[in-house]
């Protein structure tokens, strides 16, 4: 009887465990014939698609914070008002390239984007040596430090640094370390806080040294987007997760459950569009930013392809940053 060939993309071992697929050698999945790695991998290794949902907050976060400052007659065109949103904005994207490079390199250290869906991966491609792939995590991580800092000096708010780090530490223990909160099925709790809250909430208070009611619930508006963003990455991979033992939430829930939490996801920032509708003159046209949720929620809840899942992803991102644009643009005006 003939010998079965090995699969040298399979070789993985597997101990059961959320978190501990280990490679076996990394040059296993060198062995695979891949396209030569250029520089479109690299940029497409920082998943600019995905970078309009970490300015979304900040822009929303700004409208909101004029709002107030013009409420109780403060200057909001004045250069502090500006340098501070433009350096969370450069927070937050700094932040979002870094855990996308550091989720490249974890993932493809431990064997689980050997056989992924969409773009070929840097470190899972074996054309990249992994170390490179960190360094680039850790300049952006950095670079997001840096900004935060530049932060701390101007507003003088010296417990910052403090966030930034915790924000650092949870990006990369994503999918890093030796146990990863993001294949114990935790992500969407990670980027509802961080990419909703945190960020509304701390452009929010950077601007006006305080905090109330409704940067809290914008920050819940964008949160429910970043999970419904994340959701629909995890379903377009959700079969090779399950094979090499990455638990996120997609995988420990069935698909139909999957469906009807994306719906949630992507309907829930307008639930609190309404309070703002009726409280705040002229936010009801946030309702607009539906054009891209609406089609979002019909196409996973009957997606059978990844690219079905990929058009899902984009068309939220885009409405989350429509959401925002809109009522940064209703709020300030």
């Amino acid at each position: 009887m003939a010998q079965k060939k090995k699969n040298p993309t399979s070789s993985v071992k597997r101990s059961g465990k959320p978190g501990a697929v280990k490679t076996v050698a990394h040059s296993a999945t060198a062995t695979v014939k891949r396209r030569p790695i250029g520089w479109r991998d690299w940029v497409s290794a920082a998943r600019p698609a995905t970078l309009g949902l970490a300015l979304a907050p900040v822009v929303s976060g700004w409208g909101m914070a004029m709002l107030h400052l013009r409420a109780v007659d403060r200057e909001t065109n004045s250069l502090t008002v500006w340098a501070l949103t433009a350096l969370a904005a450069l927070v937050a994207v700094f932040l979002q390239v870094g855990v996308n490079f550091a989720n490249d390199y974890s993932d493809g250290i431990r064997g689980t984007d050997a056989n992924r869906t969409g773009p070929q991966r840097l470190t899972a491609s074996g054309q990249v040596e992994p170390k490179k792939v960190r360094l680039f995590a850790f300049v952006f991580f950095g670079l997001a430090a840096l900004a935060g800092l530049a932060i701390t000096v101007i507003t003088q708010i010296w417990w910052l640094p403090a966030v930034g780090a915790v924000a650092i530490i949870a990006a990369w223990f994503y999918t890093g370390g030796k146990r990863p909160y993001g294949y114990a099925g935790l992500g969407e709790l990670s980027v509802f806080v961080f990419f909703g809250l945190v960020e509304v909430v701390g452009t929010v208070y950077i601007l006006t040294n305080t905090v109330w009611l409704e940067p809290v619930l914008l920050g819940v508006a964008h949160g429910l987007f970043a999970c419904g963003v994340l959701l629909a990455n995890n379903m377009r991979d959700r079969a090779t997760d399950i094979a090499v033992g990455k638990r996120t939430l997609a995988t420990r829930m069935p698909v139909w459950l999957n469906r009807v939490f994306f719906g949630i996801y992507l309907s829930g920032p307008f639930a609190v569009a309404l309070w703002f509708a009726l409280t705040i003159p002229n936010t009801g046209w946030i309702f607009f930013a539906t054009v891209g949720a609406l089609p979002a929620i019909i196409i996973v809840a009957t997606a059978r392809t990844a690219p079905e899942y990929v058009l899902a992803l984009k068309l939220s991102v885009w409405s989350s940053l429509g959401f925002a644009a809109i009522a940064a643009f209703t709020l300030a005006a």
